[in-house]
């Protein structure tokens, strides 16, 4: 694999994961397969630029209370809230769902419904007093969003697409992301804590168990729940000890 091909994979991981620029791919892009790997990456300059916001503000006399906030406004922003997004779908169609068609549908659905609501705020405002009581440092920040971007790759490895179209579809089948998970892993052990480690993972299982049980497989929303929540479980973890 050539060095043009990583690069070009990289770009395409930020393109998928943040709104931040990646400059052109060219005329043959990679997929979505290959770029997996690419995730926890990408995954570590979310993290390092929500640290920046936090670090700043904290700098300029902020609160830990209002420095997590502001972090959790950099994190939607350099994001473009996607996750947050895909929590709100994954909430509606599970709660909302009668069976695996309506749920698709309402997950489907660009309008956000009450357990949309519900849940996107109860984990917002947990992201947001777990970092807060925490009050970590650049490592912390960077070893958790690589985590909770290795937890969206287990997802992907794990279950099938739900859809005959869409991300989950066009993103599907094994790739060479193990590399990435494992880096991931690692260092969630050693900066943020094992039992973070733990908590993330049986996050994780939780949501492929109930997106399996509900849909049949993965979406890009399953996704998106998954790394805003194992996320939130690794800063409620570390807030906790």
């Amino acid at each position: 694999m050539s060095l043009r091909a990583r690069v070009a994979e990289f770009q395409l991981a930020v393109m998928l994961l943040t709104r931040l620029p990646a400059g052109r791919i060219g005329d043959d892009p990679p997929t979505m397969l290959a770029a997996r790997w690419a995730f926890v990456p990408v995954g570590a300059l979310v993290g390092a630029m929500t640290w920046l916001v936090f670090g700043l503000a904290a700098a300029v006399g902020a609160s830990e209370q209002i420095s997590a906030l502001l972090a959790l406004g950099g994190l939607a922003l350099v994001t473009g809230a996607l996750h947050f997004d895909g929590l709100a779908d994954f909430a509606d169609g599970h709660g909302g769902g009668r069976d695996k068609a309506h749920a698709l549908e309402i997950m489907r659905d660009s309008r956000i419904g009450s357990y949309g609501v519900v849940a996107v705020g109860v984990v917002a405002a947990l992201w947001a007093v777990s970092v807060a009581d925490a009050d970590p440092g650049f490592w912390a920040f960077v070893g958790a969003a690589m985590l909770s971007r290795a937890a969206m790759v287990a997802v992907q490895e794990s279950l099938a697409p739900a859809r005959a179209d869409g991300l989950g579809r066009s993103a599907a089948g094994r790739s060479n992301a193990a590399g990435g998970v494992l880096v991931a892993v690692t260092v969630a052990a050693l900066v943020v804590s094992p039992w973070a480690l733990l908590a993330c993972a049986l996050v994780t299982f939780a949501i492929g168990w109930l997106a399996r049980r509900k849909i049949g497989g993965q979406t890009g929303d399953v996704l998106g729940a998954a790394q805003l929540v194992s996320e939130t479980a690794i800063w409620v973890t570390v807030a906790c000890l």
